[in-house]
């Protein structure tokens, strides 16, 4: 099926393309281009977490193409990209996510869970551990809407806090 972002990509490209908004449309269009780019590769997007991943990469790239653009004193396609990143930004705030104190509150539990049951077997604990503690397929954040990202960033503080 999909992302249900991607149903609400959709019907917003009808709806764009109904009321001739070509900078919402040139968006839509690039993000289902990519995500059906995806789904022939080994990684299809799966999940609304998939579709942020893509989301931010165009927002990246928009950004720079932005720089670019006023540096080259092109400030019309500066514009472009800059009401581009707009409609970029609508989506990427659409996508729920969890908040970051909920993850740490997991992220803690498990370490500390890994402390007093001497699960280690020997080895440290350190980001991957953790990591592949918190994801898999019993654990606390299997299934739920987490930026691996924000993850890795609060693993790197427990694990330098132990």
């Amino acid at each position: 099926m999909g992302p249900p972002m991607l149903a609400k990509i959709k019907k917003d490209l009808f709806s764009a393309m109904k009321s001739k908004d070509t900078n919402r449309l040139n968006v839509l269009r690039t993000i289902l281009t990519e995500t059906t780019n995806a789904a022939k590769s080994a990684n299809p997007i799966e999940t609304d977490i998939q579709l942020l991943s893509l989301l931010r990469r165009r927002v990246a790239m928009s950004e720079h193409a932005a720089v670019e653009f006023a540096d080259a004193q092109r400030h019309d396609l500066q514009q472009n990209e800059l009401a581009q990143l707009a409609v970029l930004d609508e989506y990427i705030s659409a996508v729920e996510v969890m908040d970051e104190d909920a993850v740490r509150r997991e992220v803690w539990s498990v370490a500390d869970r890994l402390r007093e049951g001497q699960k280690l077997d020997g080895r440290r604990m350190d980001l991957g551990t953790i990591m592949r503690e918190c994801l898999r397929d019993d654990g606390p954040l299997k299934g739920k809407p987490v930026e691996r990202a924000m993850l890795a960033k609060i693993v790197r503080e427990v694990v330098g806090a132990a």
